[in-house]
């Protein structure tokens, strides 16, 4: 095992850090929660990665996804998190996909090929879809709920979709799933009340293009965020993953 990964193998085990080099890894949506989620998973020792995002870096992606950064900005932010990978682990394999998920995307992956999915998209469409996809295929899916609008990151918890509260999202997701025969989903949501952020829209041609979506009469309204809220959720949606990797929840 590479030297880089010998303190995660003190705890881990040699068996463990060769199962996380055999992983494959799909993490769909590359922003503030999934940057970090793929920033910790590389830290890991994982040794596949498979990358889908469409977007680019923005100059408003600064305040809280990983990868963003002055030099950054225009970057398709798949491309700039390969680079990050193998910076870090230059032996790991990095598939980029520039695309944002949606149903009729579903043929181009075949997710049978994945050790686990994760779930940092946007929109519930994507979202339930990746669900389908992922539990038809038998692969383990975890699922990030809201963080937009949080102020509090030790309100975030790991539970059974069906056990949320509180968050908007997850009451959504509830329904549909439910709806679709869907018995039981892992996501990291807070319970923490949604923080009322000042008034702000953009115009539909300043959005970054994964924000487009939802926008009315060419506006949006923009949801607040911060540096230490969406990190969060991404390293425990990281964890949660390394640890069902290696076995540690059984």
């Amino acid at each position: 095992m590479s030297e880089q990964f010998s303190r995660t193998e003190l705890l881990l085990g040699k068996e463990a850090m060769e199962a996380l080099k055999k992983a494959r890894v799909a993490v769909f949506g590359i922003g503030g929660v999934g940057g970090y989620t793929v920033e910790a998973l590389a830290r890991s020792g994982i040794g596949t990665f498979d990358l889908i995002d469409n977007d680019r870096v923005c100059l408003t992606n600064i305040n809280r996804q990983i990868i963003a950064t002055r030099k950054t900005i225009g970057q398709y932010k798949v491309d700039v998190m390969k680079e990050r990978i193998l910076d870090i682990n230059p032996e790991a394999a990095v598939y980029t996909h520039r695309c944002f998920y949606l149903p009729e995307k579903k043929e181009d992956f075949c997710f049978s090929d994945y050790t686990y999915v994760v779930d940092a998209v946007d929109t519930v469409t994507a979202k339930i879809e990746l669900v389908l996809q992922a539990q038809a295929a038998g692969v383990p899916i975890i699922s990030c709920m809201g963080a937009g609008n949080k102020l509090d990151p030790t309100m975030f918890q790991v539970e059974d979709i069906y056990k949320t509260s509180m968050c908007p999202l997850a009451k959504v997701m509830r329904k549909e799933l439910r709806a679709r025969g869907v018995k039981k989903l892992k996501v990291v949501y807070s319970r923490e009340p949604a923080v009322t952020p000042g008034k702000s829209f953009c115009k539909g041609e300043e959005l970054c293009e994964n924000d487009m979506e939802g926008t009315k009469n060419g506006k949006r309204a923009i949801p607040g965020s911060t540096a230490f809220v969406p990190s969060v959720a991404g390293l425990i949606m990281a964890g949660e993953v390394i640890k069902d990797i290696v076995g540690l929840h059984k």
